[in-house]
């Protein structure tokens, strides 16, 4: 599966950083990660629930943060260029603000989850607003039975069930759920965000 082709991934990543000879060109934007940050992102890569695209995401983080290059680290995940640069891009820039709630666990993942999401599509109706997406996000990417929801893993409608309860939003379709998961997917992550059921390893 793709998931697990993912995850793997992000483990051979580190390993081969140090092996990697230097490249001719220039060098890409270095990225730091303190150890706080670098756990919530390898959490989220062991969640089954985490969707594809935060999951890519993070994977390429880790990767940045490692030492990979932006074009070995797009082949090694099977996405483009592009996308890699736009997301090594997006956590240099909240570094700071990241360093600010440091110390703090819950808005440390939080604010991960902000970097990681994506950014309101411009010219689409505000519905929601920044905060509530990232908390949907988020939430997916909380293992169900964490909430006392009693199910393997999540479903959109699922999910738009928990927010209304959580108070996160008054309401909110299944279908809008799924459209804050799916947005910016890449083309080798286009299988269904949540149908795979949760490993239970204890």
């Amino acid at each position: 599966m793709v998931s697990l082709r993912l995850r793997t991934s992000a483990r051979t990543i580190l390993s081969e950083s140090e092996s990697t000879k230097p490249m001719a060109g220039p060098q890409p934007q270095a990225i730091t990660l303190s150890s706080p940050q670098q756990a919530i992102l390898e959490a989220l890569l062991r969640q089954s629930t985490c969707p594809q695209a935060l999951s890519l995401r993070a994977q390429i983080v880790l990767g940045a943060a490692a030492g990979q290059r932006n074009e070995p680290l797009a082949q090694a995940l099977g996405c483009s260029l592009p996308t890699v640069r736009k997301w090594r891009r997006r956590w240099a820039a909240a570094e700071a603000q990241l360093a600010v709630v440091e110390n703090h666990p819950r808005d440390l993942r939080l604010l991960v989850a902000s970097v990681l999401a994506d950014a309101p599509r411009s010219g689409t109706p505000g519905s929601f607003d920044a905060e509530q997406i990232v908390q949907i996000v988020n939430l997916a990417c909380t293992p169900p039975q964490q909430v006392g929801r009693p199910v393997d893993a999540w479903t959109p409608r699922e999910l738009a069930d928990q927010a209304v309860k959580q108070g996160i939003v008054s309401a909110i379709s299944a279908r809008s759920v799924g459209r804050f998961l799916k947005r910016g997917r890449s083309a080798t992550a286009s299988l269904s965000l949540l149908a795979e059921r949760q490993n239970q390893a204890g």
